[in-house]
């Protein structure tokens, strides 16, 4: 099961005082239209009238998948241990990005397959060494689900209780597309075909293999129990992380911007269980990953991007950011027609 942290809903009256605010700005009503829409839902989200959208904190969760072993990747799974040790060294996109936005960075071993020297940056809670191979076996045990599951949502706590309002959520993990595919088909019942993509530069032939083994796992798996069954059976423990960090995060009534195509799929875990966590998810960008489309009108969720980006790392998110900043700008700096002194419409 997901965390039972209790998720209070907003005051009932907030919307309608944030609302009239926004309405009440030197601007015609709706005029800057879902940036307006992306203020009331930090409002509600954050039980205020003046949100806020910094600190905020990139937790980037890294993790190994034993079904790369089925080639279902164009990369070695080496790559995930050399990615970690390349956001340590503060080299990848991800951090050129955090950098450009003032978001901290915090590296999550969830599962990496191999053991990582001590770094300030990194938060060192592995469940295991990867997981298993879900053609063979399920991906992981119950035990090691609900560990990931209780070990996201306490990273989560720990980073609101130091302060941060907003919790970006970014992953690393090579052949973590396949693990994605499969809940995403397990939880929306596309199809695998629709929803199988190339993740990190298969060619048609390399997705087509990928396809084949995909449903190789879901004939040896056979039907699953809601999401958090679903996660037992095909991985991963950086997407159970990110699941456990999205309802501890509502819990604390911050806001977590959801990445792409591999964050979603987290938040696919979330609705099933508890998707009153889903009304402090900001959803960042839609992914070139053909299946996050489908996700996204899964989960009924609108991105506020669309750069045909399909990195993953927290990328998306990262460049979402500012526009959280700007509407909580809107609502705390902008003028009213009555403080301005400016006639109101007629």
């Amino acid at each position: 099961m997901l965390s039972s942290l209790a998720i209070a809903p907003a005051p009932v009256d907030l919307a309608v005082q944030v609302t009239a605010a926004i309405d009440g700005k030197t601007k015609p009503p709706g005029s800057l239209g879902r940036i307006e829409q992306l203020a009331l839902q930090l409002a509600l989200a954050q039980h205020t009238g003046t949100p806020q959208a910094q600190p905020a904190r990139l937790l980037l969760f890294a993790a190994d998948h034993g079904l790369v072993a089925e080639g279902v990747s164009a990369w070695p799974q080496a790559v995930t241990l050399q990615m970690v040790q390349n956001f340590l060294a503060g080299g990848a996109a991800a951090n050129a990005f955090a950098r450009a936005c003032g978001a901290r960075l915090s590296v999550v071993n969830a599962g990496v397959a191999a053991s990582l020297p001590a770094h300030e940056a990194l938060v060192d809670v592995p469940v295991a060494r990867g997981t298993r191979n879900a053609r063979r076996e399920d991906a992981m045990s119950e035990a090691e689900c609900a560990q990931a599951l209780e070990t996201g949502a306490r990273l989560a706590l720990q980073a609101c209780k130091s302060g941060e309002r907003v919790l970006l959520l970014g992953d690393m993990g090579i052949g973590n597309t396949s693990s994605a595919t499969l809940l995403a088909h397990c939880l929306t019942g596309q199809s695998l075909e629709t929803l199988t993509g190339p993740g990190a530069g298969l060619d048609a032939g390399g997705v087509a293999h990928k396809r084949a083994v995909l449903e190789a796992c879901i004939a040896r798996r056979g039907s699953v129990n809601g999401g958090v069954d679903a996660l037992c059976a095909f991985g991963g423990f950086e997407i159970a992380m990110m699941a456990g960090a999205i309802v501890a995060a509502a819990s604390a009534q911050a806001v977590v911007i959801i990445d792409g195509f591999i964050a979603s799929a987290a938040a696919l875990v979330v609705q099933t269980d508890r998707p009153e966590a889903l009304a402090h998810c900001v959803f960042a960008h839609r992914s070139a990953e053909p299946g996050h489309g489908f996700v996204l009108e899964a989960l009924g969720a609108r991105p506020l991007l669309d750069l045909e980006m399909r990195l993953g790392e927290g990328t998306g998110a990262l460049l979402a950011l500012p526009l959280l900043r700007a509407a909580c700008h809107m609502l705390s700096d902008m003028a009213s027609f009555d403080s301005a002194g400016v006639a109101g419409p007629s």
